[in-house]
């Protein structure tokens, strides 16, 4: 028992000489300890403002005031850090031994400034380490400071302010903690840290290989790993700071993208998916691009390959080549609808949608984008093999269909589509055997029309919504269609009927071809050469289309060919009104009764006329034979009279001389 007793007295003597020996501290030369290894590993002046108090919890050490780290010469914007306060940790083991290690830094709610320069300069580009001055042990013997290392750092309730005054952007962190392990200057460091971005909760842990080494400029393996709300990124390869370079394997999952972009101060935009993945090879370069090379984007279901470069000097731009399979773009396009639109706008007056559309996406960067892709799915129609290139400058989107299959046919031609003060879309397309059904009926909710053509488009539409567009759309065209059917409209029946029970459902018109040429103004399309030729039956077109309005004014004059039943020298019109969902159709039964005294009047003059050119002939006959004959007729006598009377008077003479008298 006695032994117990005299083992806690000699515990106690053995703490009390520990806490004496703290509070006799040589606070001052902790102090000038870390300051002079803050000077060394980054070249800036670390100050400390009040009281060095020592410290037993949660480490022995040695507490501070308000302290700021220095900042680039060249900026104003203050201290690179400020603190509330630090709390130094030393090293027991080595204090007993007379000797002051630093293994701990707890920085108190601090303010970081990271900034990047016009001209490209950054204030953590610290210039190279100076050697250590020596300090005093405790023999009073120089002795060679050791080289800077840290068991811990510790950063608690912080903020890090990033300012690239070249880009002109400003990003803040909050409720930063962070913690640094750097126990050997030439080894390997370890990061990580939890902030928020925006409202959202960001994570990330960085590994570096050799940390004086990245810290002094040289390329260093980096092993990266960050969260935002459910989103992910990891890197791993190599990188340095000075200047900023980066080489490695990435692999992101951006699922949360209304985490990322409420990060980044925006709405997420719509349609854009649920789920986006992106893997391949990626190296950043001093002069500001971002290269990707076997690259994989996942985008829900739909996956692109190929390989992009990211110029970030000035205005971002992108240039890339890539290919795919099956594309379901259908929710990017706003799904289905038949050229309707969607959106929460509303629809105008003939149908179109009233949505806003926002084009201000357009101006984020500039492109140069191929893409290859087996199929596309636009939602409003759907496309087979398709090769595009897409130019996008200054707000304004060129896309060059190279190639783009649809509905049995293919379209060549340009999309545009123009953001610069406005909206505006535009296009010059040459459309070779497509089918008009599938085609109209996807674009403009119309699948009476039935057939393979040929078609040549130029058009130019602006303002703010789809309804605006198709109200102001201007252009021109040609048509030319193959065999097939027009559902809806029974011509030839009408034609021997003059009954308007061959229009409607189950009613169609078989024809060989249909050709046409038209124009469009403020959404009007305007045609007046509409020509049809079926096997009955030949009609010629010529009226309005009200794109904007979904309207139709247009009359259709149809004429029996011989051979077929009905009235074969009558022309039937046809009125076709009211709407591209409810058309009407009407016969011009005016125009028929005109036509029709018109060809009673024409056949009453054509008899008349029959019957004076004959009797003309019949004169002219009795005239040539009175003439060869030597008539000649006395006043008031008839031809035939002079004829007989001459054959009386040849008679007689003839009688005479057989009589031999006079």
């Amino acid at each position: 028992m006695r032994w117990i007793i005299r083992l806690v007295l000699a515990l106690v003597v053995l703490a009390g000489l520990m806490l004496g020996g703290l509070f006799l501290l040589p606070a001052d030369k902790v102090a000038a300890l870390v300051q002079d290894q803050v000077r060394g590993a980054t070249g800036r002046e670390l100050t400390m403002s009040g009281r060095l108090t020592p410290s037993l919890w949660p480490e022995i050490g040695v507490a501070t005031g308000p302290v700021t780290l220095s900042n680039a010469e060249w900026s104003d914007a203050g201290p690179m850090l400020a603190a509330e306060g630090l709390s130094v940790g030393l090293d027991v083991k080595a204090l007993i031994g007379g000797e002051i290690v630093i293994r701990e830094i707890v920085a108190q709610s601090p303010r970081i400034v990271l900034e990047r320069a016009p001209d490209g300069r950054a204030n953590w580009d610290f210039p190279p380490r100076a050697a250590a001055p020596a300090t005093a042990g405790p023999g009073g013997a120089g002795k060679a400071a050791r080289g800077f290392t840290l068991d811990a750092g510790r950063i608690t309730d912080g903020t890090f302010i990033y300012h690239d005054r070249a880009a002109g952007t400003r990003t803040e962190l909050a409720g930063v903690d962070a913690t640094l392990a750097l126990p050997q200057q030439d080894g390997p460091a370890r990061i990580d840290l939890a902030a928020v971005l925006n409202g959202q909760t960001l994570a990330a842990t960085a590994r570096i290989a050799r940390v004086e080494e990245f810290i002094g400029g040289a390329v260093s393996g980096l092993v990266l790993d960050a969260t935002l709300g459910n989103a992910r990124a990891g890197f791993d390869g190599r990188a340095g700071l000075a200047p900023l370079s980066a080489e490695g394997a990435l692999d992101a999952d951006l699922a949360d993208l209304r985490a990322i972009f409420a990060a980044l101060g925006k709405p997420a935009p719509a349609g854009i998916g649920r789920q986006l993945g992106l893997k391949g090879r990626m190296t950043y370069s001093p002069d500001g691009t971002i290269r990707l090379r076997e690259g994989v984007l996942r985008q829900d279901g739909n996956v692109l390959s190929g390989s992009a470069d990211l110029a970030l000097s000035g205005k971002p731009r992108l240039t890339g080549q890539f290919t795919a399979g099956a594309l379901d773009l259908s929710a990017l396009t706003g799904g289905s609808g038949g050229g309707s639109g969607s959106g929460t706008g509303g629809k105008g007056e003939g149908g179109w949608s009233t949505a806003p559309i926002d084009l201000s996406g357009l101006g984020a960067l500039d492109a140069e984008v191929t893409l290859a892709a087996q199929s596309v799915n636009l939602g409003a129609t759907r496309l087979g093999p398709t090769r595009i290139a897409a130019t996008l400058t200054d707000r304004r989107l060129v896309l060059d269909l190279r190639e783009v299959q649809a509905h049995g046919g293919r379209i060549t031609g340009n999309l545009v589509l123009n953001g610069r003060g406005g909206n505006s879309v535009g296009g010059d397309l040459t459309v070779a055997g497509i089918a008009m059904q599938p085609l109209l009926r996807d674009l403009a909710d119309y699948d009476r029309l039935i057939g393979q053509g040929d078609l040549q488009l130029k058009f130019l539409g602006s303002g703010g919504s789809m309804a605006a567009i198709m109200q102001g759309l201007s252009g021109s065209g040609t048509m030319r269609l193959g065999k097939g059917e027009l559902r809806g409209l029974d011509i030839a029946g009408m034609i021997r009927t003059l009954d308007l029970g061959y229009v409607g459902p189950g009613a169609k018109t078989i024809f060989d071809g249909i050709t046409a040429s038209f124009t469009i103004d403020k959404g009007v399309l305007r045609n007046d050469d509409l020509a049809l030729a079926a096997p009955l039956v030949t009609a010629t077109g010529a009226g309005k289309v009200g794109i904007g309005a979904r309207t139709l004014d247009y009359r259709l004059l149809s004429r029996a060919l011989a051979g077929s039943e009905g009235d074969k020298g009558l022309r039937v019109p046809l009125l076709i009104t009211g709407t591209w969902a409810n058309p009407r159709f009407r016969l011009d039964l005016e125009s028929i009764a005109r036509e029709r005294l018109e060809l009673d009047d024409q056949k009453k003059a054509a008899e008349e006329k029959a019957r004076a050119a004959a009797k003309k002939a019949e004169a002219d006959a009795k005239e040539r034979a009175a003439r060869e004959l030597g008539l000649r007729a006395d006043e008031g006598e008839r031809l035939e009279d002079a004829a007989r009377r001459k054959l009386e008077d040849e008679a007689k003479k003839g009688l005479r001389k057989l009589l031999g008298g006079n």
